[in-house]
């Protein structure tokens, strides 16, 4: 229980914090919708007026994992800069249920991103918000959601060791959604990338909500999903335990 405390108390007090940061405030208002618009484009273009819903979906989840991914970077980025982190090192429990709350709420912040491109695209658009499985979606969107924050706790053990995170993040931020076939079919990318997408929790929490959109075998996706985050998780255990001694004994946590 006072590990569930800990979790909840945790994930409240950082989504209250990003939610206090007005360029997290600005990111968010402002990049689900624009991304949204450049999808319901690309697709009417393509002649594909039939995955409108699809598209919003698909930028809906880009913006989730823009959110998690900055978000999670930002996050141990603003600790080292309020000289916090070191402290959070140090706490009696172990690193990564201390960082892990922080994950989990930068994928909760963005799940306004999703909601927001879905509202976008019906208010402006007229996409009719028709999903063949309404419950199977809410389900999938909450298991994406928490696939992503620990995914992003695996992620968060290096941004621990660098001094500048958002160098990270912003390598990761276009591959991987592409990859991941967010917004474009896998089928279209190369074979290589095949096996990277089958390894990362974004493919599976992504096709789940596609097939919750369009119809389709959800509950296999979002099983995939939960399975892989649950390894992501047990690997950042592990690594933020190695990385937290390594940063300790090379003394990169602070800023000076």
């Amino acid at each position: 229980m006072s590990t569930l405390r800990l979790l909840l108390v945790g994930t409240l007090l950082h989504a209250k914090q990003i939610s206090r940061s007005p360029f997290e405030v600005a990111i968010a208002l402002v990049v689900p919708v624009v991304q949204a618009t450049l999808a319901v484009y690309l697709f009417r273009s393509g002649g594909e007026q039939h995955r409108l819903l699809e598209a919003a979906v698909g930028a809906g989840v880009m913006g989730v994992w823009s959110s998690v991914l900055f978000g999670s970077g930002g996050a141990i980025q603003n600790q080292r800069w309020q000289g916090t982190l070191e402290m959070i090192m140090m706490a009696p429990r172990r690193p990564a249920l201390v960082i892990l709350p922080i994950t989990i709420a930068t994928g909760i912040t963005g799940t306004y991103a999703l909601l927001a491109t879905l509202a976008w695209g019906r208010l402006l658009y007229g996409i009719r918000l028709d999903f063949a499985h309404p419950v199977a979606f809410v389900v999938a969107a909450v298991v994406c959601v928490v696939g992503l924050g620990m995914f992003g706790l695996l992620l968060a053990a290096t941004f621990v060791l660098m001094r500048n995170a958002n160098a990270l993040a912003n390598t990761l931020e276009y591959p991987v959604w592409l990859v991941s076939g967010m917004l474009v079919p896998i089928t279209v990318l190369p074979a290589w990338t095949v096996p990277v997408a089958a390894i990362l929790p974004t493919t599976w929490g992504a096709r789940a909500l596609r097939e919750a959109t369009s119809g389709g075998p959800v509950w296999p996706s979002v099983a995939l999903c939960l399975g892989i985050s649950l390894i992501c998780l047990l690997v950042g255990f592990l690594v933020m335990g190695r990385v937290e001694r390594r940063a300790r004994a090379a003394a990169t946590l602070a800023l000076a």
